[in-house]
This record gives structure tokens, C-alpha cells and sequence, in this order.
């Protein structure tokens, strides 16, 4: 059963959400919020799987909500403006609810996140101290991380940088040997983010990153071509 809550400053589409959620099996609905501050809180401090959300709210945008969300549950969005469609995927919704819904479309977009919930519930994860909490990285969201003295910054795919206390060392001892590797005493990269391997240089989506002396031989290794210079 999905944990969820939802976010509407509109108390009509709030009551429709309670109700489909209250007559769909596979939904428990922990809480309705009409204040995004409160859903914020509530969210910092509870396990939720899933996010039924409003875009154009008085308070604040639901796009922009979402995106400041430090523990990010799957989204719904629900909105009656369809023009916000595009960038609402742009920050992963599972579906895009246009008001008003009925019961049936509700369903179909409970199938489409139990699809995605079922993908995630064995996704391999990090849990490192950022920003005076624990902070959840899920480790095929990583690109690379870099050494930053006492700390070390961990690069995502999406572009967010988050900035822990540790050392590469330890850091390393963290992460699955098969799919990341150090190339430099500053980088450890992600196997199944390099592009290509050339002139002594590891090309990332985001990054090209020079491969060091004593881990050249592991780079090598790594793609099972000797010849490779």
C-alpha cells in the first residue's frame, strides 16, 4: 500500500482527492494539506511514498515546492492548467492529473506509481550527512564524486552537488566495486556514467576528468583493452 499525502489549496479537488484515495485499495492517505508550509514539515518528518500536488497555488508554485523538497516522494501532479505539463516532467511526475479527474483516471495514475514504486522499493542507496540531516542519494543518480579536503562532494546527474563530511578513502569503501572506480587521488566516477576513455581522460556527461598515475592500470583493466593509451 502507497503512503501518501496530498497538497491542494483548493478545498473542493482536496475533498475529490481524500475520497478517490479513500476508495482506491491500494492508497492510504496519511494526510491532506492545504498549507504547502505544513506539507513541508510533514514530509521532513514522515515516510511518505507518494505526493498528490497542486501547481498554481496562491503560496507558492507546486514545480518550485517540489524542487525544495529535501526527501523527494514520487509525484502526481494535479492541476487545471495543462500548459504546466512539460516542466512538471522535467522534475520526474509519474503522471500529470488535469482537473477535473475522474475516479478511473485517478486509478490509472495509482497504477502508473505502484510501476515505479516496485522499481525502487531494491534501488541501491547512499545515506550521508548534508545540510544538518541525513540526505537519501540513490547510487544511479551519481555521475562522480570529488575530493574537497575533509569533505567530499557528490556530483548527481541531474547537476545537484551534495557536500558531506568524509574522506575519499571512506568513501570508496561505501560504493559497489562494480560500478564505481577511482581514477585520480580527487575522483571516483560512476562505470555506467563514462562515455569514453581517451588521451589519459575519462569523458562524463558532465565532466572530463584526467586519470591518475596510479589508478591508470585499473582504468585500463576497467575496459579490458591493454592497447588503450
Amino acid at each position: 500500500m502507497l503512503s501518501c499525502i496530498a497538497l491542494d489549496d483548493e478545498p473542493l479537488a482536496l475533498r475529490i482527492l481524500i475520497e478517490f484515495a479513500r476508495r482506491h485499495s491500494a492508497v492510504h492517505l496519511l494526510a491532506s494539506f492545504s498549507s504547502p508550509l505544513e506539507a513541508r514539515r510533514y514530509i521532513d518528518e514522515n515516510k511518505v511514498d507518494l505526493l498528490f500536488l497542486d501547481i498554481d497555488m496562491l503560496e507558492v508554485n507546486g514545480i518550485e515546492f517540489f524542487r525544495e523538497l529535501k526527501q523527494k516522494p514520487l509525484l502526481v501532479f494535479t492541476t487545471a492548467h495543462k500548459e504546466y505539463a512539460v516542466e512538471g516532467f522535467e522534475v520526474d511526475a509519474v503522471d500529470y492529473l488535469l482537473k477535473p479527474f475522474d475516479f478511473s483516471r485517478f486509478s490509472r495514475a495509482i497504477e502508473k506509481v505502484q510501476a515505479r514504486f516496485v522499481k525502487t522499493i531494491d534501488r541501491p542507496f547512499l545515506s550521508v550527512y548534508s545540510e544538518y540531516q541525513r540526505t537519501k542519494i540513490y547510487l544511479d543518480e551519481i555521475e562522480c564524486i570529488e575530493s574537497m579536503q575533509d569533505y567530499v562532494k557528490i556530483h548527481l546527474i541531474t547537476g545537484k552537488i551534495i557536500l558531506t563530511l568524509s574522506t575519499m578513502k571512506a568513501m570508496q569503501e561505501r560504493l559497489p566495486p562494480d560500478s564505481f572506480i577511482r581514477i585520480h587521488r580527487s575522483y571516483i566516477v560512476a562505470t555506467a556514467r563514462i562515455l569514453s576513455f581517451s588521451n589519459r581522460k575519462v569523458q562524463l556527461p558532465h565532466f572530463s576528468l584526467s586519470v591518475g598515475e596510479s589508478y591508470y592500470k585499473d582504468v585500463i583493466q576497467l575496459f579490458g583493452d591493454s592497447s588503450v593509451q
